[in-house]
Order: C-alpha cells, then structure tokens, then sequence
C-alpha cells in the first residue's frame, strides 16, 4: 500500500511539473519557479526537497519581480491540494519566504490562500483529524502574521520616528503577545511524535517563538525604561502587559518540555525561560499606582494655582470696583459741594485698572536549522532580563 502511495505522489507531482514547463512565461508566471515550488511541495511525507526550497528563497531575495508569480504559483497549489502533507510544506516555504525580509510581502496582508478549514481527503490514518488541526494552526499563525506586517508597514509610513509613543510599543508588544499565543496552538496533539515532516515543522515554530519572545522581551524591558513618562491609561495597559508575560513564560516553559520530550531539536537549544517573580510585578504595579498619585496630584496642584490666582484677581478687581464706587460718590458729594469749581480734578472711576491680571483658562498637562527551512542563529541573541524591577 506504501509503495502504491508513493507511486501515485509521484505521478502527481511529475504531471504538475510538466503542465508548469509548458507554461508561456509571464508577469505572473515564471516556469522554471512554478517548478521548484512543486517539488519543494511534494507529496513525499518521508522527506524535503530542502535544494528547491532554498532555490525559491534565493529567487525572492535576488529578484524582487518573482515575488508575484511565486505568490501566484503557491497559493494556486494550495488552494487545490486536499493533502495535509502538501499543504503543510505550503505553509512552510511560505513561512521560510517572509523570514527571507522582502519589504513587498509585508504589505500583502491577509494571505491569498485560505487553509482555515483545511480537511484530508487523501490519507485514511486515523491520525488524520490531528494533521488538519496542525495545518489550520499553522495557517492561522502565518495569516495573523501577515496582517500584523502590513499594519506596522502603514504605520511605519504615517509615523517619523521622533513621534514613536510608549502607546504604540505598547500595542505593538500585545501584537507579539497575540502572536505568541497562536504559535503555541502549532503543536502535534498525541503523545507520539514520529512523523519526520512534523518534526521538521515544529523546528520552524520554535525559531518562530524564539523571535517573537525576544521581541516582547525586549519591548516589556524599553516601555519599563519609560514606565515614568506613562499616564495612568498607559501604566494600566504595562501592567496588564506584564500579567500576560508572566502567563505566558509558564506555559512557554511547559511548551518546550513538551516539545524536548519529543525531540524536536530546536527546543533542546532554547534557553530557559525566566519566570517573572510575584515580587517584581507588586513593584511595578506600585510604581504605576505612584505614577498615578503623583500626576493626579501634580494636576491638582496646578489646577488649585489657576483658582488660586483666578479668585486672587476677581478679589483685586473686586476690591478696585468698591474703591472705585466709594470715590464716586466721594466725587459726586464734592461736585454738589464745590459747584462752582469748573477747575476741580478729579479720577475717572471708570477707568481700566492695570493691577487685574489676565484671566488664565485651562492647563494640560548559530545554530542552523536541524535540515535547513529556517535558520536559528538570525534570531539568536541572549535574552534580555526584561524585568529587572527590584
């Protein structure tokens, strides 16, 4: 039965290359590349056309006019496989392609190809339920990814950096955090873990979370920096920020012991991951509740000052216009007195005096991949401690 299986994903992949060589060359299609995408994709489940795959990868870096027909040729195959293996390379080589930093794929957004219901229709393992849920997994992850690139690209286009906020960083650490997440759903659902393909793609997961956990690293380490210049809506969004981090350490670390106890290789080779201590987030959270108090009073101070100064001139200029109405009817009784005076000086009463200040309104304040789809040493630098509040 084995034999026959391979026979026929021969068969098939040999009659995809050949309708791909007869293509005409165009805009949006590139024979020679169609053809390396479908042996890198391959219904062979036992191994993978590493050579192709990296052939792709060199034609997206060297020529940015492939990235559409290779976007064109990907997403045709997938749309139409019903094989989780074919699919799961797909996705794969796609992911090994955004790793490759083409600054046109970031602004793709939401990925050509939908594998959110992804079903086999090829297989009859039983297991079969458990490479769907893996594929709609990966699918998920990449397709968020996508989203999350484009956005930060526009973003990138309508923000100089001098007007980079601690809002922002801390947005974009929620998006790692979100991220994160998704890439911990990417995981083999038995306790078995024999199948080489899955292994292999579970290498690529790791070295994913290994960037993203560095990147929240050190955003959570930069916004705490900054935590001083925070408003009370920002040191709330931190805190809760670092709740999620510590979440998330405890279940990063129960992730990869999962993973080592199934030998995915690249989860022998991740540090271990500092838990956040109970301590540490008391003091920030006092920090921030300082932060608070301190603005809050600050504001209120200021707030008492423009009163202050405000009822201080209402009182001058009340205390001018009493004069003022006393030296009136002073006036008025000499007048009736000297009547006959036509040289009498006197003060207009009437007159605007300069000592009434103006009115104040308002005050605001190297480590190769184990067989070379990815690369862990583009990533690998030591974690920072991010939480160094003692």
């Amino acid at each position: 039965m084995n034999l026959w299986k391979k026979a026929s994903s021969f068969l098939k992949d040999q009659n995809s290359i050949f309708f791909a060589k007869l293509a005409r060359r165009t805009s949006f299609r590139n024979p020679d590349l169609e053809t390396a995408i479908i042996r890198a994709t391959s219904h062979d489940e036992f191994s993978v056309d590493y050579k192709n795959a990296q052939r792709v990868f060199s034609w997206v870096r060297t020529s940015p006019t492939s990235l559409s027909p290779l976007i064109c040729a990907l997403s045709a195959r997938l749309e139409k496989t019903r094989y989780w293996v074919v699919a799961l390379k797909g996705l794969m080589l796609m992911h090994g392609i955004y790793c490759c930093k083409i600054p046109a794929l970031r602004r793709i957004g939401r990925l050509p190809f939908d594998l959110s219901d992804f079903v086999d229709g090829y297989s009859s393992s039983e297991r079969t339920w458990e490479y769907n849920a893996f594929v709609r997994a990966y699918f998920a992850f990449l397709d968020q990814r996508s989203v999350y690139d484009a956005s930060e690209d526009t973003k990138h286009d309508q923000n100089n950096a001098n007007e980079a906020s601690i809002l922002l960083a801390l947005q974009e650490l929620q998006r790692s955090q979100v991220l994160l997440d998704m890439l911990m759903q990417i995981r083999p659902y038995s306790d078995g873990l024999d199948v080489v393909l899955i292994l292999e793609a579970m290498d690529c997961i790791i070295i994913e979370i290994f960037d993203v956990y560095s990147r929240i690293c050190n955003g959570v380490a930069g916004v705490l920096v900054q935590i001083y210049e925070a408003n009370k809506a920002e040191g709330e969004l931190a805190l809760r920020i670092l709740y999620k981090a510590a979440l998330q350490a405890a279940e990063l670390s129960s992730y990869f012991e999962f993973c080592r106890e199934n030998g995915v290789l690249n989860a022998s080779e991740f540090p271990k991951v500092e838990q956040i201590p109970d301590e540490d987030i008391q003091d920030l959270e006092q920090l921030i509740n300082g932060v608070s108090s301190r603005r809050i009073s600050e504001t209120f101070q200021d707030e008492n000052t423009v009163e202050t100064m405000t009822k201080a001139g209402e009182d001058t200029q009340l205390t001018e216009e009493q004069d003022a109405r006393s030296l009136l009817r002073t006036i008025v009784t000499e007048n009736w007195v000297v009547f006959d005076d036509e040289n009498a000086k006197y003060i207009d009463p009437f007159e605007a005096s300069p000592g009434i200040p103006e009115f104040l309104c308002g005050y605001e304040d190297g480590f190769n991949n184990s067989r070379g789809f990815l690369q862990l040493n583009q990533y690998y630098n030591s974690l920072p401690r991010a939480f160094p509040i003692t």
